[in-house]
């Protein structure tokens, strides 16, 4: 399923001592733990494609212009108000919505978009980071570290259009002064 296992094997979950197959089908557990894991499943990971590949509904949503990847990304929400509502770090949720964010805004562009969203797989890394919180073998330090990259790549995408306009100020500025 989520971790590469072989598609009708069963595998044991770091959740608890429940067992799933590739469909998601689980045994005992949580609910929640369930509900997040089913739910990821089928928006990443529901259709096999072949060479151990498999797509979910997240994509195909995304390919109905404008409102499929405001679908897809409500959607992706569901699992990170679960995943809070379960006490996980605040930081990991952050990440979550990082991982969201950058399957909405990067899903948006036509077609490429949806090719991005295909191999990206935002619900899985967020089930995944769920799943090391609840068991305690996340470390926080990551998500901090990601949050900070995220941070500093937002800001230096802001300087860009700032130098540039403070460039073509200084250039037309000195034409009118020459």
């Amino acid at each position: 399923m989520l971790d590469g296992s072989p598609v009708n094997a069963p595998r044991r979950s770091p959740i608890g001592s429940t067992t799933s197959d590739q469909r998601g089908n689980r045994s005992g557990g949580d609910p929640t733990d369930i509900f997040i894991e089913r739910l990821a499943w089928l928006l990443d990971d529901w259709i096999p494609v072949g060479g151990g590949h498999s797509i979910g509904l997240d994509p195909l949503i995304g390919l109905v212009p404008g409102l499929g990847d405001v679908v897809s990304g409500l959607l992706s929400a569901v699992i990170i108000v679960k995943a809070s509502q379960s006490g996980i770090p605040r930081s990991t949720v952050v990440r979550m919505v990082m991982n969201v964010a950058i399957d909405t805004v990067l899903g948006a562009i036509p077609v490429a978009g949806d090719f991005f969203d295909a191999a990206f797989k935002a619900n899985r890394r967020n089930v995944e980071l769920y799943r090391l919180a609840r068991t305690g073998a996340h470390r926080t330090t990551h998500d901090v570290l990601f949050l900070t990259g995220i941070v500093l790549l937002l800001l230096l995408i802001l300087l860009i259009p700032l130098v540039l306009f403070w460039s073509v100020w200084q250039v037309v500025s000195g034409a009118f002064h020459a």
